[in-house]
C-alpha cells in the first residue's frame, strides 16, 4: 500500500489527562497499514520533565510536532492553540485530526479543523456533567458539535449526543482507552511502599488501616479560599482515622499558599508533588479509598475496584456511580466524613467493571476509523482489516 493509499491522521494530545488516552491510540495505529498518524503536541501542559516521564513511561512516541503552547488563561491558551495549530494543518495533508478528552487543546483544534473543512474525530464524546460552569463541560459539547466520527466510553453519552442533536450513525461505542493504559502498565507498577519511601523519604508505616489517596485540582475547589479552606479541614479530620497522601497539583499548592493553608495541610496530611503516572497508578490501586475532584481517577479507581468519593457535586462519567466504585459527595463535610468511615467499616463500595473496558478500546477505535475512511472516498483495506470491514459493512 503507498503512502497515498493510506489514512492520514493528525492526532492532537496537549494535557496530562490526556497523555494516557493517546498512548494506546497511537500504538493501535501504529500496527495498522492504512493509517498514517502524526503526533501534534500542543504543550498545554507545559511542565517538560513530567510530561517526558509520562511519554517514557506510557510508550508514547516522541511528538511529530511540538506547538510549546505553555499557559495561560483559557481564552490565551486557546486562542495561542488554533494559531499554532492552523498552519501545521495547512502544511500537511491529512484526512482527519483526532483528538481525545476534554481539555482547551481538544475544543481548539477542533474548531480549527472544522473551519478548515477536515473531518474531526473525538475519542471520549458525549459525556456530560450538565454544569456550563466547569470549562471542560463547554469544551465537550462544542467539541461533539464539530465532529464528524464520535467514539464514546459508555452507552449513555450517544443518549447525551443524540438529544443535542447528533446522529446516532456518527456514534461509535468503543470503551475506555484509559483503561487501555492501565490493564496494559498496571503489572508494571512499583510497589505503593516503594513509592511513599521515594517521595517522602521515609518507609512510613502506615499499618492496618492503610491510606487514602487526594488530588484536587478543579477551579470550584481550589479558587477559594472558603472551599479549600473546608476541603482541608475535612481531610485533616478524615486523617486522624485514615492517613491521607494528597499528590498536590501544582494550582492547588499555589493556592493552599496564598490562603495560608499550606502548614495546616501539610500537619495533617502527607504531601507530595504531582507523581508520574505508574506512581501513582501504584498508590491509587493500594488505597482504601481515593478522594478526588479527577474525572480519569473516577474511571481508573472503578476499573480498580478501589472506593472512590468524588468531591463534586456533579459527574460527566455516571457509569462510574451506576456500576462502578464512585461515590458523589460534593464537598459536604458530612458526607465525606460518612464515606470515609463506610469504607473503613464494611470496605466500601467495589461495583463491577463497565461494558468494553477491557484494554481494547483502542483497537475498537482503530478498526471503525478504517471502515469510516473506506466509506468516506476509496482506501485500499490491508488484508488484515479486510475481514473486519466485510463483517460490519
Amino acid at each position: 500500500m503507498t503512502s497515498i493509499d493510506r489514512l492520514h491522521l493528525l492526532c492532537v494530545v496537549g494535557a496530562r489527562p490526556n497523555f494516557m488516552k493517546i498512548a494506546p491510540i497511537m500504538r493501535a495505529f501504529a500496527d495498522s497499514d492504512a493509517i498514517d498518524a502524526v503526533l501534534v503536541h500542543t504543550g498545554q501542559h507545559y511542565d517538560a520533565a513530567m510530561m517526558a516521564s509520562f511519554f517514557a513511561q506510557l510508550g508514547i512516541p516522541a511528538p511529530d510536532v511540538d506547538l510549546e503552547v505553555g499557559s495561560g488563561s483559557h481564552a490565551v491558551q486557546t486562542a495561542d492553540i488554533m494559531k499554532r495549530f492552523e498552519p501545521v494543518l495547512a502544511a500537511r495533508a491529512c484526512d482527519a485530526v483526532l483528538v481525545v478528552g476534554d481539555v482547551n487543546s481538544t475544543i481548539a483544534c477542533a474548531l480549527v479543523a472544522a473551519k478548515e473543512g477536515v473531518p474531526v474525530i473525538h475519542v471520549e464524546a458525549g459525556l456530560r456533567s450538565f454544569d456550563r460552569s466547569m470549562p471542560e463541560e463547554i469544551n465537550r459539547i462544542l467539541t461533539d458539535q464539530l465532529s464528524d466520527l464520535l467514539f464514546t466510553t459508555e452507552r449513555s453519552a450517544a443518549v447525551n449526543l443524540e438529544r443535542e442533536g447528533i446522529s446516532r450513525e456518527r456514534v461509535r461505542f468503543v470503551g475506555n482507552v484509559m483503561i487501555d493504559t492501565l490493564l496494559r502498565n498496571r503489572a508494571r507498577c512499583p510497589r505503593a511502599v516503594d513509592v511513599l519511601s521515594v517521595v517522602t523519604g521515609s518507609a512510613r508505616c502506615f499499618g492496618a488501616a492503610g491510606f487514602g489517596v487526594v488530588t484536587l485540582h478543579r477551579p470550584a475547589n481550589v479558587d477559594t479560599a472558603d472551599s479549600l479552606t473546608r476541603i482541608v479541614d475535612v481531610l485533616c479530620e478524615v486523617a486522624a482515622d485514615l492517613p491521607l497522601v494528597f499528590a498536590v497539583h501544582p494550582r492547588t499548592r499555589a493556592r493552599l499558599g496564598e490562603f495560608g493553608l499550606l502548614d495546616t495541610a501539610a500537619r495533617g496530611l502527607l504531601l507530595m508533588p504531582p507523581l508520574p503516572y505508574l506512581e501513582l497508578l501504584a498508590l491509587v490501586g493500594a488505597a482504601r479509598v481515593v478522594l478526588t475532584d479527577s474525572g480519569g481517577l473516577q474511571e481508573e479507581t472503578t476499573a480498580l475496584g478501589v472506593p472512590c468519593l468524588t468531591l463534586r457535586e456533579n459527574t460527566e462519567r455516571p457509569i462510574t456511580v451506576e456500576e462502578g466504585t464512585n461515590t458523589v459527595v460534593g464537598t459536604n463535610p458530612v458526607l465525606i466524613r460518612g464515606g470515609v468511615r463506610a469504607v473503613l467499616a464494611g470496605g466500601g463500595k467495589r461495583g463491577r467493571v463497565p461494558e468494553l473496558w477491557d484494554g481494547r478500546a483502542a483497537e475498537r477505535i482503530r478498526d471503525e476509523v478504517v471502515i469510516w475512511a473506506a466509506g468516506r472516498r476509496p482506501l485500499a483495506v490491508p488484508s488484515n482489516q479486510a475481514q473486519v470491514i466485510r463483517g460490519r459493512s
